[in-house]
């Protein structure tokens, strides 16, 4: 007996996953022969905070054992939908709904999502097919170069890849006031080497003159940090990093500023008047004071991180104005933004972003810090609407991150399967093409230490500090971390690689996850592992815009297609023992002219090595 309903079926749906507005999608349910319903089945969809929309549904098949009814809906309006569909049988009414993700049930479930996107919806091409790297700049190359007008306050630090300071004052307050001194002329210095690893882009955190290490407590949007270099050799960088095909990406931070800066001024640093200081300061109206001057809105409560009013027309010109900070980055060559906190941008301001930064120029991107699947996302009682095409062209994605560690670490295959077409599901094809995939960030431990060592969640920061892996434990985390960057690699989106991942770079969570890049102490096996991933991602034509399902797995070892007009079978191995696989043949049944592409595969068995993968290419019989 067919399934009552599967969503990611194109006989139940005739389109897979979400659909561009005014576009029509045909849904069919097969009921059994021995139901009768007494009118005809309805499918019911709506958005929320609208009534529900009841669609006839009419019987266009009749197949061995069950009846087809199927409808057909106009999608009108971007927004998110959910349906499930209805019908009468005797009197009692009954009810179609989703379980396992994708699959029809009847009487009790949740409901289906479709997503609705502007038909004008576009993202970059840029960044589609390529390889991204993400660089805490303080930590990733010191260039040696003398810089000029240091704010007082820093520790300059002689010993590249000692353990950040973390200890807190006796306030309790930690300053992250200690440098390791990388900057502009050390990532451009190290552009050959990004080249040879396959990256197409570089994503940046905060490069704003700002008086902490991390930089997202931001002094100055419109200069770059003294110690990474003036605003000009960041336009160098960026002209040099082109010439080698890769683009610069920079992180906004524009939901908070720093306390020390020329907009706030809490400190005096600086002769503007800030708000801090007088109520007539032109910043005063970027903050909301509760008991001037120091009861003040803070992220998270930090109160050296007062929070700006982001639709007060005066910070939005600032920002997204044809004269605002913006542009100015654009101009000097930045490919676009990585926006911090996503989740703490009103969708105005968020508006007015997107709208200065295609106004510049259309194939600029705007990547949201997103932490949850983004197309269906709550923050603070709203439902947010980031990628229905008038706001982001990608998030981080972090569902992806926790399913392939979940998966590596030995977790049910149908789990990553489940997770990773959800998304695939729920997200607009323009945005599945960008998505941002990684396995490591600055906000959270490396995978090394996720996969290989102890679980850090209970731990402090002492603890955490000095911790480094075993040698079974590295060795246990390395070869995991293959495995992960296999999937993280060949799934749809763009691979991100966090600086010195690909060199065995350990660290626990912040600020231990920002540890200088071990330059003449790399695993260069590694490294010659993470080329060889983007060698064979770059020649894969399915990897820039193909679609995936997945077609097989068993105790060790998933496989997934990647579509193109030949489609991309990839087999990944999480065990630390040869897979044998045979009769792919009859696992592929649905495909022609199987052939070897990078791996073993002879006499229909294909073979994939410990925490390794193969791919074969074949033709898809429809």
């Amino acid at each position: 007996m067919k399934p009552i309903y599967d969503s990611w079926d194109l006989n139940y749906k005739s389109i897979f996953g979400a659909i561009k507005q005014n576009q029509t999608c045909r849904f069919s349910i097969r009921l059994a022969k021995d139901i009768q319903p007494d009118f005809p089945p309805v499918l019911v969809l709506f958005r929320t905070g609208f009534k529900e929309r009841f669609i006839t549904m009419h019987k266009t098949a009749e197949e061995e054992d069950c009846n087809v009814y199927s409808a057909e809906y106009n999608a009108r309006y971007t927004d998110v939908h959910y349906y499930y569909f209805s019908y009468t049988c005797g009197g009692t009414r009954h009810y179609i709904k989703k379980i396992n993700c994708h699959e029809g049930n009847l009487d009790h479930g949740d409901l289906f999502q479709l997503t609705v996107y502007s038909a004008d919806y576009e993202t970059p091409d840029f960044l589609k097919g390529g390889v991204m790297y993400q660089i805490f700049p303080d930590r990733f190359c010191k260039s040696g170069k003398v810089h000029e007008n240091i704010p007082y306050g820093r520790v300059i630090r002689e010993d590249w890849g000692g353990t950040p300071y973390y200890k807190p004052d006796e306030n309790g307050h930690v300053w992250n006031n200690d440098y390791f001194g990388g900057d502009f002329a050390g990532i451009q210095s190290k552009l050959p080497y990004l080249k040879d690893l396959g990256v197409t882009c570089i994503y940046l955190n905060p490069i704003f003159e700002s008086h902490e290490n991390h930089r997202y407590n931001t002094a100055n949007y419109m200069n770059a940090d003294p110690l990474l270099g003036t605003n000009e050799d960041f336009r160098e960088l960026c002209s040099e990093a082109e010439k080698y095909g890769i683009s610069v990406i920079l992180d906004g931070v524009f939901s908070h500023t720093g306390a020390d800066s020329i907009y706030f001024n809490k400190f005096n640093r600086y002769d503007t008047v800030g708000a801090y200081n007088s109520k007539e300061s032109p910043y005063y109206n970027w903050y909301s004071f509760f008991d001037y001057p120091n009861g003040y809105e803070a992220w998270w409560g930090i109160d050296t991180l007062p929070n700006v009013c982001e639709n007060n027309e005066q910070y939005t010109e600032y920002i997204c104005g044809e004269e605002g900070v913006l542009h100015y980055w654009l101009s000097l060559g930045a490919a676009g933004y990585r926006l911090d906190v996503a989740d703490e941008l009103p969708d105005l301001f968020l508006d007015n972003l997107r709208k200065s930064v295609k106004g510049f120029d259309k194939d600029k991107i705007v990547i949201g810090e997103v932490w949850e699947d983004a197309s269906n996302k709550e923050a603070y009682g709203i439902k947010r609407r980031y990628l229905l095409g008038g706001q982001l062209d990608s998030v981080m994605n972090y569902p992806f991150r926790e399913a392939i560690i979940t998966f590596v670490k030995g977790g049910n295959p149908k789990w990553l399967e489940n997770s990773v077409m959800t998304i695939i599901e729920n997200y607009p094809k323009p945005t599945a093409d960008v998505l941002m995939n990684f396995v490591s960030t600055h906000d959270i431990e490396r995978a090394i230490n996720r996969l290989g060592g102890e679980n850090c969640d209970d731990k402090s920061k002492d603890w955490m500090a000095e911790r480094y892996l075993t040698p079974d434990e590295y060795a246990k985390g390395k070869n995991l971390l293959k495995a992960a960057m296999a999937l993280q690699f060949f799934l749809p989106g763009v691979p991100s690689i966090y600086y010195g991942d690909e060199a065995g770079l350990q660290g626990y969570k912040d600020p231990f996850n920002r540890r200088c890049y071990p330059w003449g102490n790399e695993d260069t096996e590694l490294i010659e592992y993470t080329k060889k991933l983007s060698e064979t991602r770059k020649s894969l034509d399915t990897m820039t815009s193909g679609g995936i399902y997945f077609v097989y797995s068993d105790e060790n070892v998933i496989v997934f297609t990647r579509t193109g007009k030949r489609d991309s079978i990839i087999f990944v191995n999480r065990s630390g023992n040869e897979a044998v696989i045979g009769n792919i043949s009859g696992i592929l049944s649905r495909f022609e002219d199987i052939r070897p592409f990078c791996g073993e595969y002879c006499d229909n068995t294909v073979k994939v090595a410990p925490y390794g993968y193969t791919i074969i290419s074949a033709k898809f019989l429809g």
